[in-house]
């Protein structure tokens, strides 16, 4: 039941990794609660908070499948390495607009788009990286770990930020970010070099489609990305929590994401179990249900602390499924197609909450919050269900088979490259 930790014994690299994305991600979780809250105080809309999750989704839609076609083609330390400059650079800009009497909202909006859109870039090499020094029965294992990583930024982080953004300014938490990204630059530097696979295709159109074609033709694919993008755009709330801070508390403002992330440490200490599991797709399916009907008990709670244990419920559900979607992906995708397939995976992940967090602005500013809350559970519930019924190989989708299926295609892939 407890957490399995040998990806980290057996793998020096994923140790680099998982160190310096720790560190990383403490100082961008600051960031990711700050940049939201300096919009609601410039500009009093939840709606234009919403529009800040826009911003990043068209760059992030784009460059997600460009990244997705480089990592399966150049030497993935590279991207690893330019990305991460590039996104220290957006956070030193940010850093200098809130030095200014007045800081520009359309540097919040230009900053967070080039985040987004380096992300996406970078988000397929790291991918297809950890699926080359990784066996492909330890996946489960680095998921869980992943997601430890993601939760103990995300609670301790969003908490000390909300403080620091009341108390002191975003200025502080901005240079903070700042320090922290030395971390992950230095563990790009550090790891060992991993070729792309030997005849890798190089970038173009024609390796998009083979990677999209092959996405289409396999039911326990597209389940992963439809139901996510069903649970994510119409119930995430975090476009809310600036305005569910007015409501409760300005002192609350952190706890919000910190209560989905205990939810998700929760899930991820607990996770041992998964790797027993093989009916990937119904734990999927049932998971992102769950979720949906935490966000409602949400919405209709009427008091902080109920509020914000139905928030750790809703992230326990949310790592589930992502436990489980990460395991199909990576334990059976072929390596040669790994960079593509992660950059249609990471649309699928961000689509969701990028778009649906527009949309609860949007919807608390024409009605209120709690209807945009409970409303997106309800149509999350619905939804889900939905696809699941018209995607019934995802359903039956065991990961035994998977891991079968991936060496088979693997072997095959090699073949025909050796006959050319």
């Amino acid at each position: 039941m407890l957490l399995d930790i040998t990806p980290l014994r057996v793998s020096r690299d994923y140790r680099l990794l998982f160190i310096g994305q720790l560190v990383s991600f403490f100082g961008s979780m600051m960031t990711f609660i700050v940049v939201p809250w300096q919009m609601y105080e410039l500009t009093g809309s939840s709606a234009m908070v919403g529009y800040i999750y826009l911003a990043e989704f068209v760059p992030m839609l784009v460059l997600a499948v460009i990244g997705g076609a480089l990592a399966d083609f150049v030497e993935k330390r590279r991207l690893l390495r330019l990305t991460e400059f590039g996104q220290a650079a957006a956070s030193a800009t940010l850093l200098a607009n809130s030095l200014l009497e007045t800081p520009y909202v359309s540097v919040l909006f230009i900053c967070v788009a080039v985040h987004a859109g380096l992300a996406a870039i970078q988000r397929p090499a790291f991918e297809s990286f950890i699926q080359k020094i990784i066996p492909p029965e330890l996946i489960s294992s680095v998921m869980a770990l992943n997601s430890i990583r993601w939760s103990i930024g995300a609670i301790i982080s969003p908490a000390i930020a909300g403080i620091i953004a009341v108390k002191l300014g975003p200025s502080v938490a901005y240079a903070l970010d700042l320090v922290t990204f030395a971390a992950t630059i230095y563990a790009v530097y550090a790891v060992s070099a991993v070729p792309p696979p030997e005849n890798a295709e190089r970038p173009s159109l024609d390796a998009i489609r083979k990677a999209v074609r092959y996405a289409k033709s396999r039911q326990e694919l597209l389940g992963t990305y439809f139901i996510d993008i069903f649970a994510m755009f119409f119930a995430m709330p975090q476009a809310l929590y600036p305005a569910l801070a007015v409501i409760y508390g300005e002192r609350y403002l952190g706890f919000f994401p910190a209560a989905i992330a205990l939810g998700a440490l929760v899930a991820s200490l607990t996770s041992g179990w998964t790797k027993s599991v093989h009916r990937h797709g119904v734990l999927v399916t049932a998971a992102a249900v769950l979720w949906g009907f935490a966000i409602i008990g949400f919405g209709l709670a009427d008091g902080i602390v109920v509020a914000l244990l139905f928030l750790v419920a809703a992230g326990f559900f949310d790592m589930i499924s992502g436990i489980f979607r990460g395991a199909i992906w990576n334990q059976t995708i072929p390596n040669h197609l790994r960079g593509r397939m992660a950059s249609i995976e990471m649309v699928s992940y961000l689509t969701g909450p990028m778009l649906g967090s527009a949309k609860m602005g949007i919807v608390a500013e024409w009605f209120s919050v709690k209807i945009a809350l409970v409303s997106g559970g309800i149509l999350c519930v619905v939804s889900v269900l939905a696809a699941a019924l018209f995607l019934p190989g995802f359903l039956r989708y065991d990961g035994r088979d998977g891991i079968r299926r991936r060496h088979e295609e693997e072997e095959a892939h090699a073949g025909r490259k050796a006959e050319e």
